[in-house]
């Protein structure tokens, strides 16, 4: 059975595409389309307008959201016409509280328009499921996530839980109980700094990405305050330039693990310009990246 535990490796797929990465930390720094939707997740500029943004901006690519298959593989053949790249793109499940999985019935068909794209299937799952810590891996949810972990391997792809509050995997130490149980190599997890801000875990950062080795597949970031817990958006979700927390704790911590993955930056519910919101943002990225290159022994 796979450990989770170890320390990060290099963990970029291969691509044949080429990446604005602004100067500091290697990692490529993504916008989700939080960031470029107005409200999420309505287009309400057309995908090319985002990715032509994203792209002058210096961003390598873009978070997408599950729709259509047939609309899908259109966004990601115009992102990569433009040398930009969709990481990754959120999609749904449900789990019932005797451990009965209902995935998106979109996730299969997405999957197969992604084949050969290295987009990361992040899966979020909503209700009332068994309890994490009580689960021995014989449970059909668990049975399940290895089909679907299964038949990304078939299209080349990879899956990542996303922990998010409120939700049956919101903690990201119980998304990672749940991979382990899964023990599939494509099969991992996703850092979300607002929902572990959310969810009470502001100190156990370091430690819960040290836990997470090589099963960590993505990081998303943003400008946040310290000491909040709850849902408080307006407080956990801010422009990267913004808020009192600070985003060094994480990026110091993924440097010294050797995560060398994608970073995405999330903007769900921001208001103002959403233009400017991605200049502060690539200006904070740039100001952080930076600080942790040229840090000899960077500070978890």
């Amino acid at each position: 059975m796979r450990t989770v535990t170890t320390v990060l490796g290099p963990m970029i797929l291969s691509t044949s595409l080429s990446f604005a990465v602004p100067a500091g930390l290697p990692n490529p720094f993504y916008a989700m389309d939080t960031c470029t939707k107005r409200p999420y997740p309505k287009n309400d500029i057309t995908p090319s307008q985002q990715f032509d943004m994203l792209k002058e901006l210096s961003y390598a690519g873009i978070a997408w959201t599950e729709e259509a298959a047939d609309q899908v593989k259109k966004a990601v053949q115009e992102a990569e016409s433009r040398g930009l790249r969709m990481f990754t793109i959120y999609c749904s499940a449900t789990v019932t509280p005797d451990g009965q999985l209902k995935p998106s019935p979109l996730i299969e068909p997405i999957m197969e328009a992604l084949q050969g794209h290295g987009t990361l299937i992040w899966l979020h799952i909503g209700g009332r499921g068994p309890r994490i810590e009580s689960l021995s891996g014989s449970e059909p949810v668990i049975a399940r996530l290895a089909e679907l972990a299964k038949t990304a391997e078939r299209q080349g792809l990879r899956i990542a839980l996303y922990p998010h509050i409120g939700e049956w995997t919101e903690h990201l130490e119980q998304a990672l109980r749940v991979v382990h149980l899964v023990n599939r190599e494509n099969f991992g997890v996703t850092f979300n700094l607002c929902h572990s801000l959310a969810v009470g875990d502001e100190e156990r950062i370091p430690a819960l990405l040290e836990m997470a080795g090589t099963a960590l597949f993505a990081v998303t970031i943003n400008g946040a305050d310290a000491h909040v817990k709850g849902p408080k958006w307006d407080r956990l979700i801010q422009n990267l330039d913004q808020g009192t927390y600070d985003v060094g704790i994480v990026l110091g911590t993924l440097k010294r693990l050797g995560y060398v993955g994608p970073i995405g930056l999330q903007g769900y519910g921001i208001g103002g310009d959403r233009r400017e919101n991605l200049e502060h943002s690539m200006k904070g990225w740039r100001a952080l990246s930076a600080a942790k290159r040229s840090s000899a022994r960077p500070s978890p």
